[in-house]
């Protein structure tokens, strides 16, 4: 059987961060975030590695992370490009990035060729989340559905000291199934508790055991049919602004969980997220990393190159 698929998603240049987060060293021995998530998912049994980036990026993200991990993985380039558009499709003249993380994923479609996980480079998952997805994605077998997957997080896991972050805020049924995930992109500690806001004006509190998407996904390979209907169908709105507006994953879950065209089964994990959204986010991902070599959960040197 065809080992499951990682796919990257690595495009950002972190405008919050000021930089391309995704090279900065947070192990002893230079390591990336993303090295630690790579090491976990080859532990946990997934095969080849496609990394979603821009041409921007193209040159220094193969030569601090791709070329190295080559020696030891296969690994393949996906490119999201801004005029990557279903046939008959145009950007507007005016729009200078991508359209999201759902059209990142678009982008590997002619890539994939089994069961495939999606994660953001710059975020640490733990290996607990890797070991449940990929054992889902052996054994799930497609019928009328695409039964998928996804890593679900506490909310008070998931946040950062330092600002706000972006969550998918998720509706779990009794039986464990994601029933409704809702994108919010400002979300806070505020008053001694976690907050979300949409004008920056007014907040609504959320319950810390509240389960989150940290855009852990894991897909049977035939659902990239779904993508390409759905685009077009997100380009074709009257309503949005075409200059701003993105194509965002958990938008192509809700829409298939709404045709009863998937099911997606929700994978509580207790593992902590840790990401540098922001520069001052570093050095306590540092010592995360410090503090779970101690423990023996990774080597000194993760890769012997």
């Amino acid at each position: 059987m065809t080992k499951p698929v990682l796919v990257i998603m690595a495009a950002g240049i972190g405008s919050r961060y000021g930089g391309l987060k995704q090279i900065d060293p947070v192990g002893p021995a230079n390591e990336l975030i993303v090295d630690y998530s790579i090491y976990d998912a080859v532990k946990a049994g997934f095969g080849k590695i496609i990394f979603i980036i821009t041409k921007e990026i193209d040159i220094l993200f193969k030569k601090m992370i791709g070329e190295r991990l080559a020696r030891i993985f296969p690994i393949e380039y996906a490119y999201q490009r801004l005029d990557d558009l279903p046939y008959g499709y145009a950007p507007p003249a005016k729009r200078t990035k991508p359209w999201g993380t759902a059209h990142a994923v678009y982008s590997c479609r002619k890539h994939i060729d089994g069961p495939f996980a999606v994660i953001n480079a710059d975020d640490f998952y733990g290996d607990d989340a890797f070991i449940k997805v990929c054992s889902f994605l052996n054994e799930a077998h497609d019928n009328k559905k695409y039964h998928s997957c996804m890593a679900g997080y506490h909310i008070e896991n998931t946040i950062t000291e330092n600002g706000y972050v972006a969550r998918g805020v998720c509706e779990v049924s009794d039986n464990g199934f994601l029933t409704e995930i809702a994108e919010h992109t400002h979300i806070e500690h505020r008053d001694g508790g976690i907050a979300y806001t949409e004008d920056d004006d007014s907040f609504t509190s959320i319950k810390p055991d509240t389960v989150v998407s940290m855009n852990m996904w894991g897909f049977p390979s035939h659902i990239m049919n779904e993508f390409e209907s759905l685009f077009i169908r997100f380009l074709s709105h009257g309503t949005l602004d075409l200059l701003k507006a993105e194509f965002f994953l958990p938008a192509v879950v809700n829409e298939l969980l709404l045709q009863d065209k998937a099911d997606v089964k929700v994978l509580k994990t207790s593992s902590k997220w840790y990401g540098v959204t922001y520069r001052e986010d570093k050095e306590p991902v540092k010592n995360a990393v410090a503090d779970m070599i101690k423990l023996g959960k990774y080597p000194e040197r993760l890769w012997e190159i």
